[in-house]
């Protein structure tokens, strides 16, 4: 199979050349040329928003695309355009932030969506850019396109710092503030798993949306932070603490308790959404001790330090917001 991703570099883009990678597939990844191409793979530069951007790509052939662009749907919209007649299947990795809120549990790939055009040009807000991304690609690929609507991505690689966050912390070792309930179920995927299911998924033609991420529970808060204790060998202790205290300190779930959200609507709409159609579609996900422990290898050869996306708030705890907590 010839592939192209328009990205490739970071994270689920280059999760995604490495699968392709290793099926022996023929792999061309598109992108500015700030961050290395994966090794195997071809290289085309240049910017999707800037004029004649998409130079590079105005000759060739391929049998896949793959889109992981997170902005103004307008750039997707012209990448489509350009290689509808030359590209048998697009695959545009979107996400779960394209339903409208509140997202009840349970929400399947037919929930209502937020309001967005393929057209948006400029700053856009998240969800409608990834909406919009979605109309985009199916305006000018129509059955032939596939929404991969991921929702909370961990795992080697990770630019966002949710994960490498918690292995860093806890590596550090002495109490630590666990956000509880323990058994708090969670919902995320491998970007790996994510990248497997999209390329068998893309090659079988597969076309429209799914929620792309594990079975509800897959595991929980209490499961998530014990592996994060194996991986690292750390002698740190779990101090499990109710919601309450930790929202009467002014402590933000999600970003500076990274993962974590109490239960409510917000828990519903991040960790408990409707997978039933991608499960029988042959998502498999693997076991989170080894997520866990592939992550902190992979952040252990970067010496601790994982990138960081610019356009993504840094995430964590202040040490001295921590102890205050901890010392109730």
């Amino acid at each position: 199979m010839k592939l192209l991703i328009l990205g490739g570099t970071e994270f689920v883009g280059r999760a995604i050349a490495e699968d392709a990678l290793a099926r022996g597939w023929e792999v061309t990844v598109f992108h500015r040329g700030k961050k290395p191409s994966p090794p195997g793979t071809t290289t085309l530069h240049g910017d999707r928003t800037a004029p004649d951007g998409l130079a590079a790509l105005a000759d060739g052939s391929w049998d896949l695309v793959v889109d992981t662009w997170s902005a103004a749907p307008a750039v997707v919209r012209e990448s489509a355009r350009l290689l509808a007649s030359r590209t048998a299947h697009y695959t545009y990795i979107s996400s779960r932030s394209v339903y409208t809120y509140p997202t009840p549990a349970q929400l399947d790939e037919t929930g209502a969506v937020v309001d967005s055009a393929p057209g948006l040009t400029g700053e856009v807000p998240y969800a409608e850019a990834k909406r919009g991304g979605e109309l985009a690609v199916v305006e000018s690929f129509g059955d032939r396109a596939l929404l991969a609507r991921a929702g909370l991505i961990i795992g080697p690689y990770e630019n966002i710092g949710r994960l490498p966050w918690w292995l860093n912390r806890i590596a550090r070792g002495g109490p630590v503030l666990a956000p509880g309930p323990r058994d708090l179920p969670l919902q995320y995927i491998d970007a790996r798993d994510l990248a497997a299911w999209t390329l068998d998924a893309a090659e079988a033609g597969l076309s429209g949306a799914y929620n792309v991420i594990s079975a509800p529970g897959h595991t929980t808060m209490g499961g998530l932070l014990d592996a994060c204790v194996a991986a690292t060998g750390s002698s740190a202790e779990l101090r499990w603490t109710d919601p309450e205290p930790i929202l009467e300190a002014g402590i933000e779930p999600w970003t500076q308790l990274p993962i974590w959200i109490p239960q409510g609507e917000l828990h519903e709409m991040i960790h408990q959404g409707n997978v039933s159609k991608v499960l029988a579609a042959g998502l498999r996900c693997r076991p989170v001790e080894e997520t866990v422990a592939d992550t902190w290898t992979w952040l252990r050869s970067r010496g601790g330090e994982a990138p960081q996306r610019p356009d993504r708030p840094t995430v964590g705890l202040d040490p001295e917001v921590e102890a205050k907590v901890l010392e109730g």
